[in-house]
Parts: C-alpha cells; sequence; structure tokens
C-alpha cells in the first residue's frame, strides 16, 4: 500500500510550527510495512486542498489528512474531503454525547462531532473533533486525523494503527527491529550495504540519520512473528558482519548513553568527566539515565583555564606552552579527573564550540580525551560543523563513543 501525508495549516505552510505530526505518521506506516512516497503541506485553503486531493489520488492508495478538524472557520479539512468524496457529513453520537457531556454545546464545537457517512469513527482520547478513516474499496482510501499533537499521536496509535492492522492481510503481520549506529556517518554505512539496499525486497531496509548517529528501521512481512522475526535476523547478521564495530543497540527508545551506563554498571566500572567545552553537558547526559549513580561518582566543570589548573591541578606551563584547545591538554585533563575521583575510567573535553576561533583554532576543532584503567591516557581531535550546540552535543555522543570502544575492545 502507498500513502500520502497531507498536513493542513497555514501556520505550517509557513513554517511557523514544526510538522511534527507528519513525521510521527510516517514511522507508525513503515513500521507496518505502509510506504509514504510523498508528503504535502496545504494552508487553510479549500480550493488548494481539493488541488491537493486530487493530485493525490492519482499516486496513493491511502490519503491521511492531518489538521482542519477543529471547531473554527478556517477547520475545513472535513468538509473538502467529503465533498470530493461525494458524501455527507452526519453526526457521531459518541463525539456528541462527549461534547454535551463536558457542557460544550455552542455550534462551533458540534462541528467536531461530525464524521463522513460511512466512515469508521476515530475516537479522540484527548479532545472533542473526532477522527475518519473512510474506506474506498474501487479507489483512494482517507484518513482523517486533527492537528494538536496530544490528540494525533494518541489517535494514531491507539485507533488509526490498530485499524489499519486490521485491515491488512489477516495472513500476515509486520514486524521491525531499528539498528543503532554510532562512530559512522550514514553515507559511509549506506555505501557499506548498498548491495542489501537496492536489492532489498522483504525485509526492507529504511536508514535514518540523526545527531551523531545512524538507524536502520529493518522491516520483514510473514505469516507470522516466529518467521518476521528470522527474515529480520538474517538481514541484521549481514549488516553486522560488515558494520558490527559500529552498531551499540537495538530499538526507538535506546539511547547511547543508556547502553554505555548499563555497560558500566554491569562491569562494575566507575567514571568521571572534565568538561570545558561542553560546560557539563557529558555528566547532564548520563545523568539522566537511572542508575548511573552506581558508577558515577561526579566529575569537573573547568571552563576557565584558572579552573583547570586550581581543581585539575594542570601545570600552568602545560596550557601555557600548548594552549587549552590542544591534545596535551585534553590528557591532562582526563588523566587528572580519573585521578581525583579515583575511577576506572575519564573523559574530557576541550575545543572550540563558536562562533569566533580561539587559540587561532576554528569553531568545530574538539579534543577530546579518554583516560582507561591503566592505560596511558589519549586523546583525539575531531572538526564537527552546524554550530554552537550541535558541536557539543556531537562532542558528547562522541565521548561516549569513545568509552563504549573501550569497553568493547577490553
Amino acid at each position: 500500500m502507498n500513502a500520502e501525508i497531507v498536513a493542513v495549516g497555514t501556520e505550517l505552510l509557513l513554517g511557523q510550527i514544526a510538522n511534527t505530526n507528519g513525521a510521527y505518521l510516517a514511522q507508525k506506516l513503515a513500521e507496518i510495512g505502509v510506504n509514504v512516497y510523498y508528503q504535502t503541506v496545504v494552508g487553510d485553503n479549500p480550493d488548494r486542498l481539493e488541488n491537493v486531493l486530487k493530485t493525490a489520488e492519482k499516486r496513493s492508495d491511502l490519503i491521511l489528512t492531518i489538521g482542519g478538524l477543529g471547531p473554527t472557520e478556517d477547520d475545513l479539512t472535513k468538509q473538502i474531503v467529503a465533498h470530493h468524496l461525494g458524501e455527507p457529513l452526519v453526526i457521531d453520537n459518541d463525539a456528541k454525547a462527549k461534547i454535551d457531556q463536558y457542557g460544550a454545546k455552542l455550534s462551533n464545537n458540534l462541528k467536531q462531532a461530525l464524521k463522513i457517512q460511512n466512515a469508521i469513527s476515530l475516537t479522540n482520547h484527548n479532545g472533542f473533533a473526532v477522527g475518519d478513516l473512510y474506506l474506498n474499496q474501487h479507489g483512494t482510501s482517507y484518513v482523517l486525523l486533527p492537528g494538536p499533537p496530544s490528540e494525533c499521536l494518541m489517535m494514531i496509535d491507539r485507533e488509526l494503527m490498530p485499524q489499519l492492522k486490521k485491515l491488512g492481510n489477516q495472513n500476515h503481520v509486520f514486524k521491525s527491529r531499528v539498528l543503532r549506529f554510532a562512530g559512522i556517518g550514514e553515507s559511509q554505512l549506506v555505501t557499506d550495504i548498498a548491495d542489501l539496499i537496492d536489492h532489498q525486497d522483504n525485509p526492507t531496509i529504511a536508514p535514518y540519520a540523526k545527531l551523531a548517529e545512524v538507524t536502520l528501521r529493518v522491516t520483514a512481512s510473514a505469516a507470522d512473528e516466529a518467521a518476521a522475526d528470522a527474515l529480520i535476523q538474517k538481514t541484521v547478521d549481514k549488516i553486522l558482519a560488515r558494520d558490527g564495530r559500529y552498531f551499540y543497540g537495538y530499538g526507538d527508545d535506546n539511547s547511547l548513553a543508556k547502553v554505555v551506563v548499563n555497560q558500566l554498571i554491569d562491569r562494575q566500572l566507575s567514571v568521571t568527566a572534565a568538561e570545558s567545552l561542553t560546560a557539563g553537558e557529558f555528566q547532564s547526559t548520563i545523568g539522566n539515565v537511572p542508575g548511573v549513580s552506581a558508577v558515577f561518582p561526579g566529575g569537573f566543570v573547568t571552563y576557565a583555564n584558572e579552573a583547570k589548573q586550581r581543581l585539575l591541578e594542570i601545570p600552568a606551563e602545560v596550557i601555557a606552552s600548548h594552549g587549552v584547545v590542544s591534545e596535551a591538554t585534553a590528557i591532562w585533563m582526563a588523566k587528572q579527573a580519573k585521578l581525583k575521583m579515583k575511577t576506572d575510567i575519564a573523559v574530557s573535553f576541550t575545543g572550540v564550540a563558536g562562533p569566533d576561533e580561539l587559540e587561532d583554532q576554528p569553531a568545530g576543532t574538539v579534543w577530546i580525551g579518554i583516560a582507561y584503567r591503566d592505560e596511558d591516557p589519549q586523546a583525539y581531535l575531531y572538526h564537527f560543523t552546524n554550530g554552537r550546540q550541535q558541536i557539543r552535543a556531537r562532542s558528547v555522543l562522541t565521548g561516549l563513543d569513545l568509552i563504549r570502544q573501550r569497553l568493547a575492545t577490553n
């Protein structure tokens, strides 16, 4: 099944708000094997919406609209779709009863209880506007979803996805597994598995680039879950045979920080940090992982040179000779942090977050040091881009990956 998402709202068209609903819906559809080949954003204009629907019907089996189901005059999605389909609007009694219960009996609120005749109603658990699932047996089917994320996302999860799964081939199930990689860019990972992507059929492989990491979603269709798992595993084995050294875990809700902290807990290894460039962001990131107190006693934020000298006791001549943005300073920071906190591992961050240069080094120049158990401390040079906050965030994730790599080889 090929689907198209149509987001309705002038505020989306003008970039005043982000289309997070569309991104979420596309991900959920991919999980059940529904292909999304087009996404369109259109303003609150009846003629333009009608034209978008006509275009979408020529290329898609399923059109999903988001927004325009509210009580105001410019909320016209349901009226336009009903007119386009040649179907009347009727009152959904359950939605009307909910509006009546809350005493919202004004006519503009009752508008939200309308549904397309012969459509399956999708209950709104966080609002009044009822959603629609209109099945056209001889053409394109329609789904109408509300715009507010609190209403839309719950309707997708609790109403739409169960209905779409029910309407699919009853003899098949769809399963997905998400693989997460760090230390490799999307272009390199895709190049390494290009033949698997080029010849994909079942399972399918979908890459997604995130900040300093890449995920792959492997989706299979089969007669039952066990058969789908077997298909997925065969593809996963091929992927990991090529780039397994960059793989750190499975799951949509997983994170590199969570994996690293749990590995440290399992191996009973403690960690600390000395941060200049990142100003405590590394410690904050691992601090969000439950149970981290078992392995993280605390650390240092030494933004100024005086703090590096006073708190970490880095000799002044080290900074004077090599500069604060240097391999030597990063190594000293990691070594002294580990020594003072009596931990097994220490990581350090020093560099130029920008926007200006520092010590003739351009923004994005980053040194990350690591002191691992009895090994000699080392430091690694990186050049990051895309602004101050992203430079810091990528530095933190890279520091976590350095620890992951050490744990994998020791």
